[in-house]
């Protein structure tokens, strides 16, 4: 009678197709997971934005024109945008978020606008 000795453990090849696998999944994963990132982002600007326009709003309330950030008052806060208002005067305004620092990365929308009359640009960033 013979016996048999069966040996326990996995190979080299398996190992191998393990880490290939790992490798793919990792591959489609993190662009997916970066994507998500900068549109959470994204979403604290468009907030910031929008506070400031009802700030704006509320000068314009109080007063003939619309005013600069400072004159709002108003510090908004983003480790990833910087804020601007442009095109201020009485009856209209432009404010822009300007990604920094690795958003900037976010070409599609790396600037992101809001005016006085709600035109939103790029329109496909604001979703």
């Amino acid at each position: 009678m013979q016996v048999k000795k069966t040996l326990a453990g996995i190979t080299l090849i398996e190992l191998m197709i393990v880490v290939a696998i790992l490798g793919i999944l990792g591959s489609i994963a993190y662009p997916n997971y970066v994507d998500y990132v900068r549109a959470s982002r994204r979403a604290d600007a468009i907030t910031e934005l929008l506070k400031l326009q009802l700030a704006q709003e509320e000068y314009r309330l109080r007063n003939s024109s619309y005013a600069s950030i400072a004159d709002l008052g108003a510090n908004p806060s983003s480790e990833f945008y910087s804020f601007s208002a442009s095109n201020i005067g009485a009856e209209t305004y432009t404010l822009t978020a300007t990604a920094t620092g690795a958003q900037a990365l976010d070409t599609d929308c790396a600037a992101m606008s809001i005016d006085q009359n709600d035109a939103k640009t790029p329109a496909d960033c604001w979703r």
